[in-house]
């Protein structure tokens, strides 16, 4: 890993560009650094359904998540750090875990229930736009081949704890009525 910052004021980003961890430095609004956005905004979601009282398994399952999401934010700043695909399993074997117990959908479920699941929606739509903001990004540029599936998966997975946290709570879904 490249330099950790010991100073968080240093005036190298004033005129519009950014530091990566490779000491590259690229403008702000460039595709790079949107897809970091993204990823470090979901984290920050998640952070937010983090404050909110959780079933502690979902609660350890989001922690590793965050972790998982710091790591891949610093592929994102450092295109030679790993992201394995190991990551991506363990998304893929938390949703089945958690999708087994669930009833199968019949409508189309509107964000909502408990304050926990509808904050668990809002980080499954920002996880939608870092998914979109990675795959622009990987139009032009390098980029870890397990970020898109994880991406991609991790909204999955959070669909399904949005209706495992109802579910828990004894809330029933909210589901689309449509005319």
């Amino acid at each position: 890993m490249a330099n950790r910052l010991s100073k968080i004021v240093t005036r190298t980003g004033d005129k519009g560009t950014t530091g990566l961890a490779d000491g590259s430095r690229v403008a702000k609004d460039s595709a790079r650094i949107h897809a970091i956005g993204s990823v470090d905004e979901l984290n920050s979601h998640l952070g937010v359904l983090l404050a909110e009282a959780l079933p502690q398994d979902v609660r350890g399952l989001l922690l590793h998540v965050q972790n998982d999401l710091f790591d891949l934010g610093g592929t994102l700043a450092y295109p030679v750090a790993p992201f394995g695909a190991d990551k991506l399993a363990q998304l893929d074997a938390a949703i089945a875990h958690y999708n087994a117990d669930l009833p199968p959908l019949k409508e189309f479920i509107l964000p909502g229930g408990i304050r926990a699941a509808a904050l668990c929606h809002v980080a499954r739509t920002v996880a939608r736009r870092a998914e979109r903001d990675f795959a622009h990004l990987a139009h032009g540029e390098t980029v870890t081949e397990h970020g898109l599936p994880y991406l991609n998966r991790l909204s999955d997975l959070l669909f399904v704890l949005c209706r495992v946290l109802n579910r828990s709570a004894g809330q029933a879904e909210v589901l689309w009525l449509k005319k």
